[in-house]
């Protein structure tokens, strides 16, 4: 579901869903969501 949704962002949008933070970077914006 995600890989359809997402497949024609993937070279703009990083993710990382860590243990204790979720962060979501953006090209040319930085990091654009930064959540405890």
């Amino acid at each position: 579901m995600f890989g359809k949704l997402f497949s024609s962002f993937s070279h703009d949008i990083g993710i990382d869903l860590g243990t204790a933070n979720t962060l979501v970077w953006v090209k040319n914006k930085g990091i654009v969501i930064r959540e405890p």
